[in-house]
């Protein structure tokens, strides 16, 4: 177990995430950041299902524990949890599995967002989304760039240095 847990394809992968969670304290637009890209990266590539969910959390923790937590960090933590499930599931990268992890993301905190800060009613509900979107167009295009560059990369570096490594 350990050293399937250990193995070079999982220190690749390790690595790929701890680069990409580094981008988070460097200045960037609102919402334009590696999280969901991480959670996904872990699901697709990481065969060992306990690894697979720990991994991008003990690693978004780590970052939190620099920048700080918020009210919804639950509801951030449940979303990665999700959209790691949704990298399980599907098992290949796509531009569906990408939007998909994107929009379960963007549910789940914005439900929090509601739930902590806005009026218990389909209108505070609605106004919480409709707020929420201009940062769900940042998200979307954070999600593809950074997930499109773990993927591409992490396909070159499996081809050309990890060809027997599963």
């Amino acid at each position: 177990m350990v050293s399937f847990v250990i193995s070079k394809k999982n220190i690749i992968i390790a690595i790929f995430m701890l680069v990409a969670v580094l981008t988070r304290l460097v200045p960037h637009l609102p919402n334009f950041t590696p999280v969901t890209a991480i959670a996904l990266f872990g699901g697709l590539y990481i065969s060992n299902r306990i690894l697979a969910y720990a991994l991008p959390l003990v690693i978004m923790l780590i970052s939190d524990l620099f920048l700080g937590f918020s009210s919804i960090t639950l509801f951030v933590y449940a979303a990665f949890l999700i959209v790691t499930s949704i990298g399980m599931l599907r098992k290949k990268p796509s531009i569906f599995t990408i939007f998909l992890g994107s929009l379960s993301f963007f549910i789940v905190t914005n439900f929090g967002v509601w739930i902590l800060g806005y009026p218990k009613t389909w209108t505070g509900l609605a106004e919480c989304y409709t707020l929420a979107l201009p940062f769900f167009r940042n998200s979307l295009w954070g999600d593809f760039f950074y997930s499109g560059i773990m993927i591409v990369g992490f396909n070159f570096v499996q081809k050309h240095y990890l060809q027997k490594v599963k």
